[in-house]
């Protein structure tokens, strides 16, 4: 049995992505092994059992048997489960600075069943308190809180753009995407009908284009090291473009946002899904939507 804990809101969405069979538990599902993809899932309970307990204190320190850290998601008897976590170890969950190594302690983490008995995973697929990854925020730079969706892709997977790697941020304006890929060093081409935030506009190693995404010929921009998506489209339309890109050759690595207006189109996110070397998340500085990406 594996655990797979919804991204808040999209309960639905990860129950169709799971199918039949599963247990739910509030947010927390529980389906058959062994663990599969699952993009509406903030965090995966790779070994989940369950614990029967005499009492607070015989719960906490079964857990702590198990494993030192562990995060809280309550489901049900909200008041017990609190008493519990109170006995363990504190876990902080301070903000961090983007681009920091991810945490290196395991966290597991616990829910109550009922009031005698816990499930418990010491193993799990994010180092974050339920997935949810918080950054101390830049108040002053981005002209969006846009950029936190990059910051968060970056911090996970390890892997940005190097200084001086030619980068397109397609569906720019106002221009988060682009302010974090100019910090970075690269040379950025912002495409996009509406104008960039004059501040982005000025950095030296932006070129800006006002026209659309879905204009811009691949072979005229040439080989490019990152391209990267948050056009405001829907997912149908983000495929056919992405295959053009594809089918071009000349871009090392993708990151795109598939946006989902009204019903979650599950049918493209599993295109998407299927491409070769594709990875498909929500993370959760994503709102109805999900992260595409292709990395070399």
């Amino acid at each position: 049995m594996i655990g797979y804990l919804a991204a808040e809101g999209f309960e639905e969405e990860l129950a169709r992505e799971l199918g039949a069979p599963h247990e739910r538990h509030g947010r927390l599902f529980l389906a058959p092994g062994p663990e599969r993809s699952a993009a509406w899932a903030a965090n995966v309970w790779r070994t989940p059992v369950r614990l029967e307990v005499r009492s607070i204190a015989d719960a906490a320190a079964q857990l702590r048997a198990l494993q030192r850290n562990w995060a809280l998601y309550s489901a049900r008897d909200h008041r017990r489960a609190a008493l519990i976590d109170a006995r363990l170890p504190h876990v902080s969950a301070k903000p961090i600075a983007p681009f920091s190594p991810l945490p290196a302690a395991p966290l597991g983490s616990f829910t109550l069943l009922d009031r005698d008995t816990v499930l418990a995973s010491a193993d799990c697929a994010s180092p974050f308190p339920h997935g949810e990854v918080r950054f101390v925020e830049d108040h002053e730079g981005p002209p969006s809180r846009a950029y936190l969706k990059l910051w968060e892709l970056f911090t996970l997977s390890g892997r940005w753009p190097a200084p001086g790697e030619r980068v397109v941020d397609l569906g720019a304006a106002p221009g988060g995407w682009t302010w974090v890929l100019a910090s970075l060093g690269c040379r950025v081409l912002s495409v996009d009908k509406a104008p960039l935030d004059p501040r982005v506009a000025a950095l030296p190693n932006v070129e800006h284009r006002t026209q659309s995404a879905f204009a811009l010929d691949p072979a005229e921009v040439g080989p490019i090291d990152w391209l990267f998506s948050d056009v405001i489209c829907y997912p149908k339309r983000l495929l056919g473009l992405v295959e053009r890109w594809l089918a071009a050759g000349n871009v090392r690595n993708f990151a795109c946002t598939i946006k989902f207006q009204g019903e979650t189109d599950h049918e493209t996110a599993t295109r998407f899904a299927a491409i070769e070397g594709a990875r498909l998340r929500h993370l959760s500085h994503n709102r109805h939507e999900l992260t595409w990406t292709r990395l070399a």
